[in-house]
């Protein structure tokens, strides 16, 4: 399908890289700035993509592109989806409209793509400790590059962008931090740095107070030396006294702002200045997720990313409406599931970092706000959190992406496992996600979970499979339970209202056959499903098995199966290494059966973005690849 271009404005179309902007007198940046907003808007409008945060930092963008000589100066952007302007004006402008389809442009950072992504960030928080490891590279060959980090939309409240920042004021490397201020991630941000930075950004008597010390250290400054030394001392004491700085310069920082984020004739100052001042800096600039486009600017959570197109002036969706009701989102099967529960048990508690939209935990949080807790970008923190309350008694559902989890593997272990504390992990998007691609499949859950001691790891084939696992793994106190679900929408089934109880490590046989049975685990057995019936009309009858756990194993139905079938297959929607089908061919290797496992699921390399069905068959997992694994074993010519 061809995809629509967008014509940028008379001077955007001018610049390809950030040489051709920095030809620009000073005040054309604001033209700049205009347009560059005016492209954004009118691309994902058409083709979708991140929105409120690229939106929030086109002047900051230009600023920064416009007074460092990239690429040689090294910028970072944390976290990623505040890249678009970024991408425009680094030589990608004609290719955008393929911003996040198959094979096109990334929708973040990314070093493979282009020399000015000096390190990809799909997720949040690393841009300090990337930036000072850049650094200190930097200083060890003896060279005069600078490094920026720009860290934003919430990032700042990750454990890890204060390690970063503690380590980089120890080592005093020539590093400059911006804080792009805008109080949310994809959500409002929550916690008590969000509320220490947001009482100084608004207090008038504060933004008064430094603008009279500041012109009276000028004045000062204007003295002889002694009076320039005294003034250096003054401004210092002062600045930790009224200002954020006090945080930042305790970890070694010097402190500067707050400062207009939309002001691009101030940042290009401030940036200049800050160019010849050596050492660790942070400067503090305050933003509004989704500047210049009014709908952005009013539900900012709503219009952090949009999928479909919209009207570019009133922002109402231009998608046309669906002939009937579309299922609901494994996510918000989740979220209502949730509530009902806790309706019932009042030990239930709900945990999110940071993503009460995306894993929907807002029901929840609306109707037990005592019970449900979002604990910001702190992956770590929310699992030990959930530790701590399940030691006294209480029964934590945490919620948390497949890939974030990830970072909370040592807590997972250590504080949960260990313990054999009972959490539910609700894991939403496993698998592959989609446009997000790489930094955000959830694709290793499986088996980095299937190695801990005291976990259950199950997957449901539908919607009432995922109500009755959180109903009897909310009754379950042995030991710890993983439920993984995808990103999208569910099947559509008419869905029991009762909860029903479901045998632990116990699957379910789907259809009876002979020579191939197709052993799937989760939602992607829809496509043995799809394929079965397609080789049903040619007259060949497969077995299928839906398994609902990798561990433990239903091993009765393995062996039953072993018993009847030549060949199995497994497939999954996660890496083949250690996954379920491993799991299963270990077991059947463990019998001394000589029955062949064929394990399908997502290969060991890197995958791209696009649609999670065309992703689903690149990798050979979608019913096609299914289809024709089955006849391939069955030595059965494909159709041409």
């Amino acid at each position: 399908m061809k995809l629509k271009k967008v014509n940028p404005g008379p001077l955007l179309s001018t610049i390809n890289s950030p040489d051709d902007l920095r030809k620009l007198k000073p005040e054309q940046l604001q033209e700049v700035c205009d347009e560059l907003r005016d492209y954004i808007i009118e691309t994902v409008s058409i083709h979708g993509g991140h929105f409120g945060a690229s939106l929030g930092v086109v002047e900051l963008t230009t600023a920064l592109h416009y007074v460092y000589d990239t690429p040689k100066d090294l910028l970072l952007w944390d976290v990623g989806h505040q890249a678009y302007g970024h991408k425009i004006l680094t030589g990608r402008r004609e290719n955008f409209h393929t911003n996040r389809k198959y094979e096109g442009v990334s929708g973040f950072p990314k070093r493979s793509e282009s020399e000015y992504d000096t390190f990809g960030v799909g997720h949040s928080s690393t841009s300090i400790s990337g930036a000072l490891g850049m650094a200190v590279a930097r200083d060890l060959d003896e060279s005069d590059k600078k490094v920026v980090a720009v860290i934003g939309d919430g990032a700042m409240t990750a454990g890890l962008a204060f390690e970063g920042m503690n380590n980089a004021g120890a080592l005093e490397s020539d590093l400059l931090v911006i804080l792009n201020d805008n109080c949310m991630s994809i959500d409002p941000n929550v916690g008590a740095l969000k509320e220490y930075l947001a009482e100084i950004t608004t207090s008038k008597t504060f933004n008064k107070m430094r603008d009279e010390i500041y012109d009276l250290l000028g004045h000062f400054k204007k003295a002889g030396d002694k009076m320039r030394k005294v003034a250096s001392k003054l401004e210092r004491a002062v600045t930790a006294a009224i200002t954020p700085g006090a945080l930042f310069q305790a970890l070694g920082f010097k402190y500067y702002g707050p400062v207009d984020g939309h002001n691009v004739d101030t940042l290009r100052r401030h940036l200049e200045d800050l160019r010849t001042v050596s050492g660790p800096k942070l400067l503090h600039i305050v933003t509004v997720k989704g500047k210049g486009f009014p709908p952005a600017e009013r539900e900012q959570t709503k219009w952090h990313a949009q999928s479909s197109p919209f009207d570019k002036i009133t922002g109402k969706s231009l998608a046309p409406k669906p002939k009937q009701e579309p299922a609901p989102k494994y996510q918000d099967v989740f979220g209502e599931a949730l509530v009902e529960l806790a309706e019932k048990d009042d030990r239930i508690v709900g945990i999110t970092p940071a993503m009460p939209s995306g894993s929907s935990l807002w029901p929840m949080m609306n109707r037990f706000p005592d019970r449900a807790f979002d604990v910001g970008i702190a992956e770590q923190h929310a699992v030990t959190f959930a530790a701590g309350l399940a030691c006294e008694g209480k029964k934590p559902f945490a919620a948390l992406y497949s890939t974030f989890l990830q970072r909370a593997y040592d807590q997972v272990i250590h504080d949960v496992a260990i313990q054999k504390l009972p959490v539910v992990f609700c894991i939403d998007r496993a698998g592959l996600v989609g446009a997000d691609g790489p930094t955000h499949h959830g694709l290793y859950d499986i088996s980095y979970l299937r190695a801990v001691p005291n976990m259950i790891v199950s997957s449901p084939l539908n919607e009432q499979d995922l109500r009755d696992m959180m109903f009897t793994a909310s009754t379950y106190e042995e030991a710890s339970w993983a439920i993984r679900y995808p990103r999208g929408r569910s099947v559509g089934m008419e869905v029991r209202k009762e909860f029903q109880s479901m045998e632990i490590g116990r699957g379910q046989k789907l259809r009876e056959g002979r020579d191939v049975a197709l052993l799937s685990f989760g939602p992607i057995g829809k496509y043995g499903i799809e394929a079965a019936d397609r080789l049903k009309e040619v007259g060949i009858e497969i077995g299928h098995y839906d398994m609902r756990f990798a561990k433990p194993l239903d091993r009765e139905l393995i062996d039953e199966v072993l018993e009847i079938y030549d060949h199995i297959i497994t497939l999954e929607d996660g890496t083949r290494l250690g996954g379920f089908g491993s799991a299963v061919a270990e077991y059947v290797a463990s019998t001394g059966a000589g029955v062949p496992v064929k394990m399908m699921g997502v290969p060991d390399r890197v995958v791209e973005h696009g649609t999670q069905r065309e992703l689903h068959d690149e990798v050979g997992i979608g019913p096609d690849g299914v289809e024709s694994a089955i006849r391939a074993l069955l030595e059965v010519k494909t159709e041409a």
